[in-house]
């Protein structure tokens, strides 16, 4: 599914009205449907509909008389007086037998009090800055009230095209949104309060939504079924590639070993572990699968420089590398980490510990002979950019798309609907996963992962995003049968081969 814009979904209705439709026939089914939804997600006896003076306030003005004419008792609570809109005026006077009140009214509470639903329909998808001070007792109370919450479009509060919230935002239980995903039902902190987001048509036409520009796509099971090869029967383990696993130090073996079951799970032909020497006994006893390279080590337990000649020789027959996980960084694994970007002719994945090597060397990136799939987390993505942490999590999609942009990589900026950035520009989000997740070994277990898709001969770009779909969906099948709680990142590797399954592969 395509994220687009406020200025493109504004477009897209322009495009449409210009071939036929209209503006008062757009906002009919838009509230007729939004009507639907929130008819089909339980019983409504009494509902309280909470309209701005604008065309979102036109879509609760539908909504409103659907439920009505349904049999729900309605009350519509006028937050700015009157509509101002043509089209909105219009639904407004179409609506017959609902109450109507402002909003300082004092019944408006006990309205809200015995209400089963409450409709968020204040502001549209152009709102900027913060909610009216005046209104903010008013949605403190629609947060804490016992109906559940219903918002059209975004939830009021929430600025469309950014994710920020500056002040009170209303908290939906669903958001309805027409056409489309915007860029806050997928951005934090907005997308905390949307709830559930459901997508729902209301008559522009598909070829038109199809062709239309778009700031982001949303990466499906579709897709990465897609992308997924499928395993033919005169394979052998030569067809599903090579990866060279540079992975591990004294204290953080655990790190190359999740990477390494992950990657095996995965469908990689070969793996090759390139590891200190101390910690080979620890990984010869959890994995019997791999190839090991023994190197030597420096004091600190990580690879000394002078395991470069081996290290760049491990290469060989490789079709793929990861770097990182549990890797230590200091000097000699930073002039590694040089050399296997500057050297290198496969495509790499940069992850954890190999991502920190370059923070003081950023431009080796650019000049790598391969391509580069990064894996920061938002402190890792702040040191690459050299800004604060609060900095990228304020605006992850720029970020991310500045930085794949300018250093021409891949970036997969992990977190809460991981968004996988292109060196076109492009972005795509992933809304698998859940907090569960959010622990240490987690990030390895997605390094391993993209790494074995992308020695498997997939395109970078279609390896990270099988990768972060396919990991949070395996976190997801944990948290339902674990607990968010209980759940660990080996578990999400036990959860892949029934995954693949699924996919039939």
């Amino acid at each position: 599914m395509k994220v687009l814009s406020c200025q493109q979904m504004r477009e897209l209705e322009r495009v449409s009205v210009e071939q036929g439709q209209t503006y008062l026939g757009l906002m009919e089914q838009a509230g007729t449907q939004a009507a639907r939804v929130i008819r089909e997600n339980g019983s409504i006896e009494k509902a309280v509909i909470f309209c701005g003076k604008g065309n979102n306030g036109g879509d609760g003005f539908v909504i409103a008389r659907c439920l009505e004419e349904w049999g729900s008792h309605v009350t519509v609570v006028l937050m700015e007086g009157n509509p101002t809109t043509p089209d909105a005026s219009h639904m407004f006077a179409l609506m017959k037998g609902v109450e109507i009140l402002p909003f300082q009214d004092k019944a408006v509470l006990s309205r809200l009090a015995q209400a089963d639903v409450a409709v968020d329909a204040i502001y549209g998808i152009g709102f900027r800055g913060s909610i009216r001070e005046a209104f903010i007792p008013l949605v403190e109370a629609i947060n804490q009230s016992q109906a559940q919450v219903f918002a059209i479009d975004l939830p009021s509060g929430a600025q469309g095209d950014s994710g920020k919230i500056e002040g009170s935002c209303i908290r939906a239980d669903i958001t309805i949104t027409f056409t489309s995903l915007k860029p806050a039902h997928v951005l934090y902190p907005s997308a905390d309060f949307c709830g559930r987001v459901e997508t729902v048509p209301v008559g522009i036409p598909e070829r038109l939504l199809e062709e239309s520009s778009c700031v982001m796509k949303e990466i499906d099971r579709d897709r990465v079924a897609d992308i997924l090869p499928e395993r033919e029967a005169s394979s052998h383990k030569g067809t599903y590639g090579t990866l060279l696993s540079v992975c591990g130090s004294r204290g953080m073996a655990g790190a190359a070993i999740m990477s390494g079951r992950a990657a095996l799970r995965s469908g990689v032909g070969l793996l090759k572990l390139a590891i200190p020497q101390s910690i080979y006994p620890i990984l010869a006893g959890a994995l019997t699968e791999p190839v090991f390279t023994l190197l030597y080590e420096n004091r600190q337990g990580t690879l000394s420089r002078q395991c470069k000649a081996d290290l760049l020789s491990a290469l060989s027959g490789a079709s793929a590398c990861l770097i990182g996980c549990g890797l230590g960084c200091n000097v000699d694994t930073e002039q590694l980490v040089q050399a296997l970007l500057a050297e290198t002719k496969i495509p790499i994945v940069l992850d954890a510990d190999g991502i920190n090597a370059v923070c003081s060397h950023i431009d080796s990136i650019k000049t790598a002979k391969a391509p580069v799939i990064l894996t920061p987390h938002p402190g890792e993505m702040a040191r690459l950019l050299r800004i604060t942490t609060a900095q990228v999590q304020a605006n992850r999609y720029a970020s991310a798309q500045q930085f794949a942009v300018d250093f021409q990589a891949v970036v997969v900026l992990k977190g809460a609907n991981t968004l996988v950035a292109l060196p076109d520009g492009r972005v795509f989000v992933n809304r698998t996963g859940n907090p569960g997740m959010a622990r240490g070994g987690s990030g390895d277990v997605l390094a391993g992962m993209i790494g074995a898709f992308l020695a498997q001969g997939i395109a970078p770009e279609k390896a990270a995003m099988c990768g972060v779909y396919l990991h949070g969906l395996a976190g997801d099948r944990c948290a339902a049968k674990l607990s968010q709680m209980g759940m660990l990142p080996t578990d999400m590797i036990q959860e892949l081969p029934a995954l693949f399954l699924e996919f039939g592969r």
